[in-house]
């Protein structure tokens, strides 16, 4: 079968690879000139496969409005006349319920452990250099009772299968003494010592040459997608730049733009840009100012994470922000609550990135047979968790369009 993948971030080149690696021809399509050059680039760094509890949770919305009106918030939203932003709020909203919460949580480890397993086994069979590590994660708390509630959420995590352990402030600082610049602040932590962590483009580039040298897969970059042609029933073209492409199956791992490639076929998905921040901070060889482990500081919703020779921080959320620019006043926040938890790191020659996460508002990625046609695929939706569930999503789409058994119950992740 011949596959057109359109998209080469993190998804749409693992999916290309799994697809080629069980024997379909591969056409692999992006806009940009290089791989993982938009939501993908400088993200988080956290290969977080325990900790993918939605974004929609039982306590968020009552902390919506204090976060509203503070200028320090992790989440700022700018209302737009746009029905989609106010639909995708309210479907939001109603995934903020406990019962929908859990089971969100669930179904999500699922994806998350399916994920684990095959990046190890991927990496047992290729050698891709990204910075891999395995050491461990800590959420930081910063608030007693906050911890007190974290530790139901550790019980029923491990009911499915997460080992996780909670930690006092002088446990917490053991493990990790670079955390020792919040000083009385903190209260606790969550600590998972199967938690990984990695430098998600270079993944992506490393995965992206080997695909290169695949004999059934070709890479057209720099070569934007106008439009999918269908004619009944099924997609028979896919209109680009270069020309058309013609395949036996399409895969839609275009992010945020998958809204604008679905809307002339009739279908509209639940995405949303929720824009996010980062900062890459050089370090030097055997500095101890920066964590070791990744961590979270949880009340501030940002993450930490050694990436090689550098630290990677991202944070915040920001719903309505139509383009990925940076915005000054946003990465001065993040430089200053950084500088207040690690006041010792050196942040003069950090670099600022901004990216649009896709999300959809239960937090769970589609992935499956489009509405729009027969042959058309959605790998989408994976939000802030991109690089920790990229290996499972392509394995699942995989399974789904080459008719082999299936590696997880896919109605979770139905379009």
């Amino acid at each position: 079968m011949r596959v057109c993948v359109i998209g080469a971030g993190v998804v749409g080149v693992t999916s290309a690879y799994f697809l080629a690696r069980q024997g379909h021809d591969v056409i692999l399509v992006d806009s940009q000139a290089r791989p993982a050059e938009v939501s993908s680039y400088a993200n988080g760094g956290q290969l977080s496969y325990s900790y993918v509890a939605p974004l929609a949770g039982p306590g968020v919305l009552s902390s919506v409005p204090g976060w509203l009106l503070r200028d320090d918030s992790p989440l700022r939203f700018r209302p737009r006349l746009d029905p989609h932003q106010w639909r995708w709020c309210l479907q939001f909203a109603l995934a903020c319920r406990a019962s929908v919460a859990r089971a969100s949580t669930a179904e999500m480890l699922t994806l998350s452990y399916l994920s684990r397993d095959v990046m190890h086994r991927l990496l047992e069979q290729e050698d891709l250099d990204f910075g891999h590590l395995t050491n461990g994660k800590l959420i930081a708390y910063r608030s007693p009772p906050l911890l007190e509630k974290a530790r139901a959420l550790v019980a029923y995590q491990a009911e499915h299968g997460a080992e996780q352990r909670v930690l006092d402030a002088d446990e917490t600082l053991a493990l990790e003494p670079a955390l020792a610049g919040m000083g009385g602040s903190l209260a606790g932590a969550i600590y998972t010592p199967s938690e990984e962590a990695g430098d998600c483009r270079q993944f992506t580039e490393a995965l992206f040459e080997r695909l290169g040298t695949l004999g059934n897969a070709e890479c057209v970059m720099s070569n934007p997608v106008s439009g999918l042609r269908r004619e009944g029933g099924r997609i028979v073209a896919v209109d680009t730049r270069q020309g058309d492409i013609a395949a036996d199956a399409v895969v839609l791992a275009t992010g945020i733009g998958t809204r604008a490639l679905l809307e002339p076929l009739g279908e509209d998905v639940p995405l949303y840009p929720l824009k996010g921040y980062s900062l890459s901070v050089p370090l030097a060889a055997g500095d101890r100012v920066a964590p070791s482990i990744s961590v979270t500081d949880y009340e501030r919703r940002i993450v930490y994470a050694r990436v090689g020779n550098v630290l990677r921080i991202a944070a915040m959320v920001d719903i309505g922000s139509r383009d990925a620019e940076i915005d000054p006043a946003r990465v001065a926040l993040l430089k200053r609550q950084v500088s207040e938890a690690f006041p010792a790191l050196d942040l003069r020659q950090a670099i600022p990135w901004a990216g649009l996460r896709p999300a959809t508002p239960t937090g769970k990625p589609l992935i499956g047979r489009s509405r729009a046609a027969s042959n058309l695929w959605l790998n989408i939706g994976q939000g802030a968790l991109g690089f920790t569930l990229a290996c499972g999503s392509a394995a699942l789409l995989s399974a789904q369009i080459g008719g082999v058994e299936l590696p997880l119950d896919p109605a979770p992740f139905r379009p």
